[in-house]
């Protein structure tokens, strides 16, 4: 008993002690503040001048490389005739340049969208036409993608650091000075006004581009230096995508404001991470669940415990391989936890409690009263309401949807879309009195003991695989492409082993289907995590009286063919084709023998 309290002690000073810093490093951030990104990241290489900022493919760049790399970015832009709050699109692969790009633009109050490294044909012309960019940028892999736009009208200018569609940008930024463009170009904004656009996946069945102001990346940017204790010795290891606020702000925010070396990859290799992480010292990474899943899935390797981490960020680490997780690969601080790029609602796990990813303590509730979980009909989705026409608020121990109240200081603000009509779709009102509004996460906690949360799933038209938020609605549209289909209803199914929920689809036909050819349709128009994994052939068309489609009982059914009746296909990972699901091989599936 003795033990318990003061473990609980420890803990709870341990939780003060790192809101206390953390507030420090938040308060400076206000909406009216004229003090901009561009100003903290200055100030940083105006510290840390001589510091290693990136490591990346053989090659450094120090901080002070990096700002003048910005800095010819933003003279650059100028010399295009760009103006604060013109537009500019970054379609690139994880590269030092990324952040360069958008650093420097930054200087001369241009807004840089966050394209998807990954999206191509309709899905990519939509995301460049949301924003409208005065021109589009793209580095060594966007080739494919951008030769998907040749029957597409698109205006703006392209070009290109490495890639064949495009003008050369290299050349031009050679001859960009190096020094500071004057902050009189930027002089005039606020942290109100829009930084970034970032794109996530929702029910419209498109990329959105979600409007992310200076304010909101300045906070993303800073929030887990206080947790991790971040200083200029560590040294950060980033492979996910930098395209992703996880990876692209709060990573490279972490390593930035404190003069923190980051060891940058292309894309993330289970089989290298290790000698990564030893070789060159790395103290710190960036997870999602399915990155720490692979990572269990390897064999032993020589380097799992011989390294120098200590600490990791990130977000989906599931409680059933926590544990071992952490004593497998010897790293004693795991901090999880939640937030969208566009919403109001930030959790953290800020003590390690296994599973959660957030707790609000009882003595701090005060201060977390934005955020409020609500009872929902599992059938229709829709918050339940009391006979006061209020919703009911889920307690302890029981499962609600994450709502943030919607006010006007950092804390609450909704910076919505660029299309005003997704932003609505996302605002609930009338929740506990009239006229409130309330951010929609679409996203269901378990509220446990002692102030945890738990992640437990996605309601609407998403769901996460592969560390990607896929819309059913774009993988319905791109499968309505294919010959011979003629409905498709896309869902997600969970498979024994893997974080997330696998894409499945069931469809009607007007005859024969090539599952090649469905195959090469489908990867055409989607990103590969996209692409359904399972598909299932149905005679008819599951809806309800009003014609929608039915997907509780085709997601009980799962990608079980004797339970389902009817003919069930795969992804096979190892053929690299669809194949049938026989008994034997939904055996192997169910068992985990499979990874996808």
């Amino acid at each position: 008993m003795v033990m318990r309290l003061l473990k609980s002690a420890v803990r709870e000073a341990k939780t003060v002690r790192i809101l206390l810093r953390a507030k420090k490093w938040r308060d400076p951030v206000t909406n009216e503040s004229t003090e901009l990104l561009a100003d903290d990241l200055e100030a940083a290489v105006d510290s840390y001048r001589d510091n290693l900022a990136f490591i990346f493919e053989g090659r450094t760049t120090s901080y002070g490389e990096l700002d003048e790399q910005a800095n010819r970015f933003a003279h650059w832009a100028l010399g295009e005739g760009l103006k604060a709050g013109d537009t500019v699109a970054l379609f690139m692969e994880n590269r030092p340049d990324y952040v360069a790009a958008w650093y420097g633009f930054s200087k001369v109050g241009v807004v840089t969208a966050l394209v998807n490294a990954n999206v191509t044909g309709e899905a990519l012309v939509h995301s460049l036409k949301t924003v409208g960019p005065k021109l589009i940028i793209t580095g060594t892999r966007q080739d494919r993608a951008m030769r998907s736009l040749e029957m597409v009208q698109i205006r703006q200018p392209v070009w290109t650091l490495g890639g064949e569609v495009g003008s050369p940008l290299a050349v031009e930024l050679a001859a960009q000075s190096s020094e500071r463009p004057d902050r009189s170009h930027r002089a005039h904004l606020t942290n109100a006004d829009i930084g970034l656009y970032s794109y996530t996946s929702g029910t419209t069945g498109l990329p959105k581009a979600a409007k992310m102001s200076i304010a909101r990346v300045r906070n993303m940017m800073r929030s887990f230096i206080s947790p991790l204790e971040m200083g200029e010795k560590d040294r950060v290891y980033i492979t996910l995508p930098l395209y992703h606020g996880t990876g692209g702000l709060c990573a490279v925010g972490i390593a930035l404001y404190t003069g923190a070396s980051i060891l940058l990859r292309e894309k993330f290799s289970a089989s290298r991470f290790w000698n990564d992480c030893a070789d060159f010292g790395v103290t710190t990474i960036v997870y999602i669940g399915e990155l720490c899943r692979y990572l269990l899935n390897q064999p032993a390797h020589a380097k799992e415990r011989k390294h120098k981490v200590r600490k990791g960020f990130g977000n989906g680490l599931r409680s059933e391989i926590w544990g071992e997780f952490k004593s497998r690969f010897k790293i004693p601080t795991m901090i999880e936890f939640y937030g969208s790029t566009e919403g109001n609602v930030k959790l953290m796990n800020f003590d390690g409690e296994t599973g959660a990813c957030g707790r609000i303590p009882p003595y701090a509730a005060k201060y977390f009263d934005h955020i409020a979980f609500v009872k929902v009909d599992p059938e229709t989705e829709r918050p339940l309401r009391a006979e006061d026409g209020h919703c009911i608020r889920a307690g302890r121990g029981e499962t609600g949807e994450a709502l943030g109240r919607i006010g006007d200081d950092m804390e609450t603000r909704f910076e919505g879309y660029h299309d005003k009509r997704a932003s609505e779709a996302k605002i609930l009102r009338n929740v506990f009195e009239e006229g409130d509004a309330w951010f929609r996460t679409g996203d269901l906690m378990h509220l446990g003991d002692h102030g945890y949360i738990y992640f437990v799933d996605r309601l609407g038209d998403t769901y996460r695989w592969k560390g990607e938020n896929v819309s059913t609605n774009e993988v319905a549209d791109a499968l309505a492409g294919v010959p011979g289909v003629e409905t498709a209803n896309v869902y997600g199914v969970p498979i024994p082993g893997a974080d997330g929920k696998a894409g499945m689809a069931s469809i009607t036909t007007t005859g024969y289907l090539d599952y090649k050819d469905v195959l090469d349709k489908l990867s055409s128009r989607l990103p590969k995590y996209a692409v359904p994994v399972f598909i299932r052939e149905q005679q008819e068309a599951s809806t309800t009286t009003t014609f929608k489609y039915r997907k509780s009982d085709l997601v009980k059914d799962g990608f079980d063919p004797e339970r389902a009746g009817e003919n069930v296909w795969y992804f096979d990972p190892e053929t690299g084709t669809y194949e049938l699901v026989t008994p034997e091989t939904y055996k192997k599936i169910a068992s985990g023998g499979v990874k996808f």
